[in-house]
Parts: C-alpha cells; structure tokens; sequence
C-alpha cells in the first residue's frame, strides 16, 4: 500500500455539497486525522451507492489515498448507528456537525472529541431533551480548543464558587469573581455553578446559567462567524425549552 493511502478510519460525514459534475466534496469529523475533506469520485451518479453512504451522523470505516489537504476517496463502509429520528435530535446534530466544521482546526486530532461525538450522537437519539446533551458536548468542544474550566472555581481569585455570590464569566479565564475587560456574561448564581460542578444540567437555574455560557463560548470561538443551524431551533418542532 502507497504511504500515502489509508483504509478502515473511523470517520462521520460533517458536511457535503457537489463537485464537479458527478462527484462530491465531503467534510469528515475522523478519529486520527481530526476535520478533513475530501473528493468522493463519482459520488454523485445514479449508479454509485456513495451518495447514500455518505450521510450525516452515519458511522463509517473509509479510506483515501492523496497528499495534500484535500484527499480522494477510496473506501466507504458502513456501520451501525443511532438514528435521530426526533426533529429537535436532528437539528441538534446539525449544529454539532456546524461547531465541527466552522470551528475545529483542519487535520488536529481530537479522539477524546470523537468520543464525546459519538456518545452525543446516541444520546441526541434517545431523548426530546437535547439541551443538558448539547451542553456537554459544548463543554467537551471548547475543552477540546484548550477553554475548558470548572463551573465552581473562580480563577481570578483561586476560591471555590459560593452559593450565595454571584460570578461574571470571561471565554479567556473561565468562571471570575469581579468584571474585567475580558468579561462577557455576569450574574451568574453561584449555586447554579456548583450544581453544574456536580453535573446538575438539569435543573431549571443550572440550564439557564449554561446555556448563557456555553452561548458566549461558542460565540467567542465563531469570531462572527453565523451559525446556520441556529435558526432551525426557531421552527416549532425544533424549539428547546
């Protein structure tokens, strides 16, 4: 085999669109090889069972061969996989699948961030509850980029968050005590922090209080970049709570 082709990578389908005449350029989320992309020959005529493989949320073991960023298709298998079949799951998807391709660095391994993909993906599958899922997987994305934090750590003063105080929150420093030139978000209740610190996604303050974060993270990371997958959650069907 070429040292420059590669077979059996554990991959999912971030996005897709057309190339050329027949074929399509794919954006994959891969286990050893991080974001990349690359040209599925043909992918696009009646006779290739490619465009029906190659689909979101789809695991799949694939191969390529190329030098280069861009690389040619040469192996799809499919596997089994959850189905997200809920409007709201699928919607979610899509926004994971958009953080993914706007926001990870091209070819930068993330195994620990495949993980916490595929474990989002089956959960997205089994509940109508998809925001203390969404959360998580955004805490494990910025953890990803070097901005992870603790929900119960002030780290402009190295204290413990208290229950009765409230925090300000900084996408450079995490959770912080007082306002700063940094600070995006405050009044946050110290006792939604902890909660969260104890993996209370759940409760009514806990979710108002990360969603709140993880908005401004995620917002800090995009550097004005539009999600488009923000606005399906406006549809009636694809609305959270």
């Amino acid at each position: 085999m070429s040292r420059d082709a590669l077979q059996q990578e554990p991959a999912y389908v971030i996005h897709r669109r057309p190339w050329r005449e027949t074929s399509l350029m794919v954006d994959l989320f891969t286990l050893n090889h991080g974001r990349m992309s690359v040209i599925a020959k043909g992918a696009s005529s009646s006779r290739s069972p490619l465009k029906a493989q190659l689909q979101p949320f789809q695991p799949l073991l694939l191969g390529w061969v190329g030098r280069g960023d861009l690389k040619t298709l040469t192996q799809a298998d499919v596997r089994d996989g959850p189905a997200l079949r809920r409007t709201v799951s699928l919607y979610s998807g899509l926004y994971l699948n958009e953080l993914i391709q706007r926001i990870l660095p091209q070819a930068d391994p993330c195994p620990t961030l495949f993980a916490a993909y595929i474990e989002t993906l089956a959960l997205l599958a089994e509940t109508s509850d998809v925001e203390p899922v969404l959360r998580r997987f955004e805490q494990a994305f910025a953890a990803a980029l070097g901005y992870d934090f603790a929900w119960d750590l002030a780290t402009d003063t190295g204290q413990t968050i208290r229950a009765s105080h409230t925090y300000c929150y900084d996408p450079e420093q995490g959770i912080v005590a007082s306002a700063s030139a940094g600070v995006r978000l405050q009044n946050l209740p110290g006792d939604a922090l902890l909660a969260l610190a104890g993996g209370d996604y759940d409760a009514p303050a806990s979710r108002r209080a990360s969603k709140r974060v993880m908005r401004v993270l995620t917002d800090y990371l995009l550097q004005g970049r539009p999600l488009n997958s923000r606005s399906l959650f406006s549809h009636p069907k694809g609305k959270t709570t």
